[in-house]
C-alpha cells in the first residue's frame, strides 16, 4: 500500500474560471504514469476524505507532479487548495491507478480526447506518446481553452466549444465529423456522457478504446467500493459484476465496461 507523504507545494496560479493549477514536490513522481492520479488531503478536520486529482504533468527530474484541477464549490476540499501558496504542505498518497497504455499507440494514427476537467490527464499522455499521426481532440465550455498552448506543442490540436466561441461548436466527437479525423486507437478522459459517445464511436468501427472513467471516490486504494462501473468480468475481490475505478482503473479498455 502506498503511504501517505507531505508533498510541498511549487507553485499555483489560476489558469481559468474556477481552474488552478499546481506544481507539488512528490515521491510520487517517480513513479507515475499519464492517466494516473493522486490522493490529496486538506487540512480541515471535518473533510476526512482525500480528494482524487489526475496528473497534468510529470518532472521526473524534478521529482514534481502538476495537477490541475476544478473548483467544485465553496467550503469544499478543492476550494481549500485553490487557496494554499508556494511553500505550503499538503499530504498525499500516489500514484493510484493505473496509467494509459500510450503504447499501444506506438506507429499508428491516434486520437488523444479531453472534455472539461477531463482534459489535464491528456497532457502529460501527448508528451509521452509517440506515433505515427497524434491527433489531440478537447473539448470546452467556453474560449477559456486552459492548457492550450501546451497541446499545441505536442501535437495536431482540434477543439470544440460548447458556445462555438473557438473551433468547432459542439463536442469533441462533433470536432472529429467536421474535420475528418480518423484513427487507428482512441485514449479517452472526460465526463460519462462523452465516453459513453467515444465507446460508441469506436466500437462501431472498430477502433481499439482506452477510457479514462471519473467518479467520486472514497478510500481511493480498492477497499471501500465506493467507486464502481459494470463489467463483463466479475471482479475477484467482489465476485460481482463490477470494476472499482480507483483500483482496477481509471483506465480500461472501452469493451471491458459498460457506461
Amino acid at each position: 500500500m502506498k503511504e501517505r507523504e507531505n508533498a510541498v507545494i511549487l507553485s499555483q496560479e489560476r489558469i481559468a474560471q474556477g481552474i488552478y493549477s499546481m506544481w507539488l514536490k512528490t515521491k510520487a513522481a517517480a513513479e507515475a504514469r499519464p492517466g494516473q492520479f493522486i490522493s490529496m488531503y486538506t487540512s480541515e478536520g471535518s473533510k476526512l476524505l482525500p480528494r482524487p486529482i489526475s496528473i497534468c504533468e510529470i518532472d521526473k527530474k524534478e521529482s514534481a507532479l502538476r495537477v490541475v484541477y476544478r473548483v467544485t464549490g465553496e467550503n469544499t476540499g478543492t476550494e481549500l487548495f485553490s487557496k494554499m501558496q508556494a511553500g505550503d504542505v499538503v499530504p498525499v498518497i500516489g500514484p493510484l491507478g493505473n496509467g494509459f497504455p500510450y503504447e499501444k499507440g506506438e506507429g499508428k494514427r491516434v486520437f488523444l480526447m479531453g472534455g472539461g476537467i477531463g482534459v489535464p490527464p491528456i497532457l502529460e499522455l501527448a508528451k509521452q506518446m509517440t506515433c505515427e499521426k497524434k491527433q489531440i481532440v478537447v473539448g470546452y465550455r467556453d474560449a477559456e481553452t486552459f492548457l492550450r498552448k501546451e497541446f499545441e506543442q505536442n501535437g495536431e490540436v482540434y477543439i470544440s466549444t460548447e458556445d462555438g466561441s473557438v473551433g468547432t461548436k459542439g463536442n469533441v466527437m462533433d470536432a472529429i465529423r467536421e474535420n475528418g479525423l480518423e484513427a487507428d486507437v482512441i485514449y479517452a478522459c472526460g465526463p460519462t456522457p462523452m465516453l459513453r459517445a467515444i465507446k460508441s464511436y469506436a466500437e462501431e468501427n472498430g477502433i481499439e478504446c482506452y477510457i479514462s472513467l471519473e467518479e467520486r471516490m472514497a478510500c481511493g486504494i480498492g477497499a471501500c467500493l465506493a467507486c464502481v462501473c459494470k463489467s463483463k468480468e466479475k471482479d475477484h475481490h467482489s465476485n460481482v459484476n463490477n470494476k472499482r475505478i480507483c483500483k482496477d482503473g481509471p483506465v480500461f479498455l472501452s469493451t471491458e465496461v459498460e457506461i
